[in-house]
Formats: C-alpha cells, structure tokens, sequence
C-alpha cells in the first residue's frame, strides 16, 4: 500500500517561518479595539484657535468586518494630531518595520495619510505641526501633481524626502504601506505587501555628501574631438547656386487693359515665390569619424564625504503619530504596526487588510450604486424637454395620439 511522504526540506521552511514569525519582536501593534483612547493622546494643538478636528471611532461608510475599527477624521478644514506612547527603543543592528493601513473614504482631492515615528522628549499633549520627528510615511495626494508616497528621513536634525518618485493608490478602499529601513542601510516600500521599491539611504535620499564627485582638477584633452557631426568636405555649392533669385516675374500676370502708362506710370509683372529657389546653401554634414563623444570629468573620491555607519539609526524611538491638516475629512486609519520582522508584517497584513478587502469592495460597489440611484432621483428629467424632443422624431404622417401613446409607454419604463 503506497503511502503519502512529506517534503521535508518544505516542512523544514515551513517550521523555520513560523519560527521567525514567533519570534518576532513587536513595539507597538494597535488594531484599534475597544479601550484605544486610553492608548492615544488627543493633542491640544489648534484648539485655542477652534481648528483642532475629531476623530470617529468607526469601520466606515463601507467595510469588510464591521467589528474592524480604526479612528477617522471627521471635519472639514481642521487640523488633526494624536499620537500613542510605546517603550523606547533603538533600531541600531535591527530592522525596523513601519506599517499601518488607511482608506480615504472622502475622495481625497488634496490631503495626506501618513504618520510619524517619534523620538523621546516630545510633549504629547502639543504634538503639531511644528514638533520633530524622525520619520514620516504614507501616502500624500493633491491634485493631479502630487499621488506619491512620502518617506522623510530625519538626519542631523534636517528632513530629508526620498528621491525616488513611488506612486500611491488613489481609490476610495483601505490599503496597507508599509516601509522597512535594514541595518545595511537598504530599504524596501510596500503597498498591499507588494514591493513598490527598494535601495540604499545611501543614494535616495541626500542624507551625506556624495561618496565621488566630478574631479575638479580635471580638464578636457586638446586633441579631444566632440564633435558628433562635421561637414561633409566632398559636399561642394553647385555653381551659380547664388544667382538664383527668391522671386521672379508671375508669366501668368497680364498688364491691366485700362493701365495707362503715362497716367499709372510704366507696368510692371508682380512677382511670385521662385519654384527653382531653395534657400541659402548648406553643406551637408556626415558622422564625425573622429567623435570620441562628450566629455566628462572622472571621478574621484569627495575629501568632504565621511560615512555614518549609523545613518539608519534612530537610538531614541518612543512614539507614533498622526498630524494632519484636512480640507476634505474621511481619511481612515487602523492595524498600526511597528517591529522588527517584515514576515510578522505581512502576516498582520493579510489577518486584516487581505481577509477583508473583497468584502470591502463589494461593499463599496454597492454604495456606489445606491449613490447613482439617489442622485438619478434627486435630479429627474425634465419631461417638457423630453416631449418636445419625441415630438420632434415624429413622423409628419404619424397623428399626435400616437406620439402621446409612446411618451406614455416611455413613462411607464
């Protein structure tokens, strides 16, 4: 009786993954479930000035689950901050995974949805605007310019944004980003656990001076030829080239059988554009057989580069934040992760965001449905214009109780 053998070397993988996953290390996780205000603090910043926003504790206007909550911004034109404290800890020899989901229910005309890891030191309760941190993340959208996703580093005190242009979703349903800095100094964006892109803090983003520049004491070489094209020296102006005018006499023009030349003066032909004229003569130019192409300075090593070994590291990261200003409210946040295990992240990823979304989808189309339902009925037709436009493909032999029969019809429909 033949028997059914396991695939150790998949088993082994298998056990390794849940293993690392296990073994994960979580600073924060806030899936937003009952009890989270006592976790966040509400900033006081914009208060005094009765511009501070609320937020709803909700699942949205559609959703997969609705037990799934996170906190969404409520009033238009309103500043919003609130941040949630964690035990401090440094990324150093660690990688740090950044990650949360948002949906902009609103139709994000010009907005952010991103959020902010903070050092230590800050006071909560004035966490704005103006407050430092070390690194800023998510999507930004405004207008048709700006759909991209925003990843500021802080070194030496100055923001500094990615290069790199990585595009964001734009719809109305919840979508997760996710950003992980490596102890090498790599990165990797991940929108619904999909890579959007990776690289080095080293080249996208301007956090040192360049490793080389261009050698300053170099000059291009006399003997250097750039020139990618030249004249061609057989090419020789044909003879009496010049002596063809731009115009001459139109044969067609007869002189004016009232002209009177000792009245109207002596006539003349006008004259017209001559076919044979083609415009001042130019060589024409071959391949230079000499072209070394254009010259560049080499290289050299920058006296004013110094590495950091360190430029992934924040030593002192303490807390998680969101600091917004809203035109247009709905923008919605939940399942806000931070740890060191990207495996972990995609996990809670896919527990969340991934067991919902085709529900949430669902929900939406239909919403939208119902939306296109309510407006059809808020604006009717105008059923003056829509007789006259019947009467109007009437035939001329069709009598009028035949038209009135068909509008009927059409109402009834």
């Amino acid at each position: 009786m033949a028997t059914e053998r396991r695939n150790p070397t998949l088993l082994s993988l298998i056990v390794l993954s849940l293993l690392s996953i296990a073994s994960a290390k979580v600073f924060f996780e806030e899936r937003f479930t009952d009890g989270w205000e006592s976790r966040w603090v509400k900033s006081d910043w914009k208060k005094d000035e009765n511009m501070a926003g609320e937020w709803n504790y909700t699942s949205g206007k559609w959703h997969g689950d609705a037990d799934d909550k996170g906190i969404q911004t409520s009033e238009d034109y309103r500043f919003y901050a609130i941040s949630a404290e964690y035990p401090e800890f440094s990324n150093k020899d660690t990688t740090l995974v950044f990650q949360f989901s948002v949906k902009h229910e609103q139709k994000l005309d010009c907005g952010g949805g991103y959020m902010k890891l903070l050092s230590s030191g800050i006071d909560q309760k004035k966490f704005g605007g103006d407050t430092p941190y070390s690194i800023m993340f998510g999507p930004d959208i405004c207008g048709y310019s700006t759909k991209k996703v925003h990843a500021i580093l802080t070194y030496n005190e100055t923001n500094r944004l990615i290069k790199k242009d990585v595009p964001c979703e734009t719809d109305q349903l919840t979508h997760v980003y996710t950003f992980i800095l490596r102890p090498d100094a790599t990165y990797s964006i991940l929108i619904d656990n999909v890579e959007k892109q990776t690289g080095s803090l080293y080249s996208d983003w301007d956090l040192l001076p360049p490793k080389e520049i261009k050698d300053p004491e170099a000059k291009k070489p006399e003997d250097w030829d750039d020139k990618e094209y030249i004249p061609d020296p057989e090419d020789t102006k044909p003879e009496g080239y010049d002596d063809i005018p731009k115009e001459i006499p139109d044969p067609d023009a007869k002189k004016p059988e009232d002209w009177d030349d000792e009245e109207d003066g002596e006539w003349t032909a006008p004259t017209m554009a001559n076919p044979e004229y083609k415009g001042p003569w130019k060589q024409k130019k071959i391949k230079n057989p000499n072209y070394k192409g254009k010259w560049k300075a080499p290289m050299t090593a920058n006296p004013d580069f110094k590495d950091d070994p360190d430029i992934y590291v924040y030593p002192s990261l303490k807390y998680v934040g969101i600091e917004l200003w809203q035109v247009k409210s709905g923008t919605l946040f939940d399942n806000v992760l931070i740890c060191d295990d990207p495996e972990y992240a995609t996990k809670l990823a896919e527990e969340t965001w991934g067991k919902h979304k085709d529900a949430e989808k669902t929900a939406f189309d239909e919403a939208e449905k119902k939306n296109e339902a309510e407006e059809s009925k808020d604006d009717p037709v105008d059923s003056d214009a829509e007789d006259a436009d019947e009467d109007a493909n009437v035939d001329d032999d069709d009598d009028v109780d035949d038209a009135h029969d068909d509008d009927t019809a059409h109402d009834e429909l």
